[in-house]
């Protein structure tokens, strides 16, 4: 499969596979370990998680696979994330974001410690927290990198704004933003974070590309509305509506890196499959206004 080179020497698959919901597959350590293989041969070599995934527990469920099979670090490209946290506040659990310096030398650790690994090859801020200090959060990254803990840095569900101030306190050092974007999510087309990362030539990673299955599933018009079309570019293609959706995030010129988050290895081999479609110019523009949120001025 085709990498993308985000920085220095890492490359990321241009298929990644997400671990978000891993606590709810139900896989044994040999079933993970098995579908962590299968994903390698079809040279999806990028894993992405995070701390705050099932609470930590998908990072457990990780590390007691590469501690089974200890090679499999090496065939790989590590993907997890901090920022996220939860805190009992009178009985009841109260979600917040801490980006500051202590907070995140002592979440990598740990995420190191139960992933059950030296090092991760990319290290993110999960959320823009309304709170954060970018030279501080800047220092707590750039310190992992000098221990060696971490190779590249970045960021998820950040606007351009808050990635430009953490970018320029890190001297240009992140790498990626890790966006929803699917054909009903247009938030990062409006921020303008996507042209941001187009001309800095900087490869988004993209969550929720199906919309979280909603695309095949709801019945919200916006859905349906896009569905129909996705279908009618299908048909022209010969591919699953599926396979069409990954077509058109991989067509645009960003350079994105979808994330599939199945345990199903069909439903990641249709994403695959997008790699060979090459949707004319003007289908993208279909998919792109079909839902009736976006339109051509």
């Amino acid at each position: 499969m085709k990498k993308i080179n985000i920085k220095n020497d890492l490359s990321l698959s241009r298929i990644i596979q997400g671990f978000w919901r891993l606590d709810g597959w139900n896989f044994s350590t040999g079933d993970l370990v098995r579908f962590m293989n299968e994903c390698i041969a079809r040279g999806v070599t990028t894993f992405d998680t995070a701390e705050i995934y099932a609470g930590t527990l998908c990072e457990m469920l990780m590390g007691d696979a590469f501690r089974k099979e200890p090679q499999l670090r090496k065939k790989i490209e590590l993907v997890t994330k901090t920022g996220i946290f939860q805190q009992p506040v009178d009985g009841e659990m109260f979600g917040y974001y801490n980006t500051t310096y202590d907070r995140i030398q002592r979440s990598c650790r740990e995420s190191l410690k139960r992933l059950a690994v030296d090092d991760v090859d990319l290290y993110l801020i999960h959320r823009e927290d309304p709170c954060f200090d970018p030279w501080e959060t800047a220092r707590a990254l750039e310190d992992l990198q000098k221990a060696g803990l971490v190779r590249e840095i970045g960021v998820s569900n950040f606007d351009p704004f808050k990635f430009d101030a953490l970018n320029k306190a890190t001297g240009g050092k992140l790498v990626t933003d890790q966006i929803e974007w699917n054909p009903v999510c247009f938030e990062h087309f409006n921020s303008g974070m996507m042209d941001y990362l187009t001309v800095n030539k900087i490869h988004p990673m993209i969550w929720s590309p199906l919309a979280g299955g909603k695309l095949f599933s709801d019945s919200g018009e916006l859905y349906r509305k896009a569905l129909r079309k996705i279908s009618q570019v299908a048909e022209r293609h010969n591919a699953a509506p599926e396979t069409i959706v990954y077509a058109w995030l991989l067509y645009h010129p960003v350079g994105a890196l979808p994330l599939s988050g199945s345990k199903k290895l069909d439903r990641l081999d249709l994403a695959l499959k997008a790699l060979d479609v090459r949707l004319e110019h003007y289908e993208w523009y279909e998919i792109y206004t079909a839902s009736g949120q976006q339109t051509l001025r």
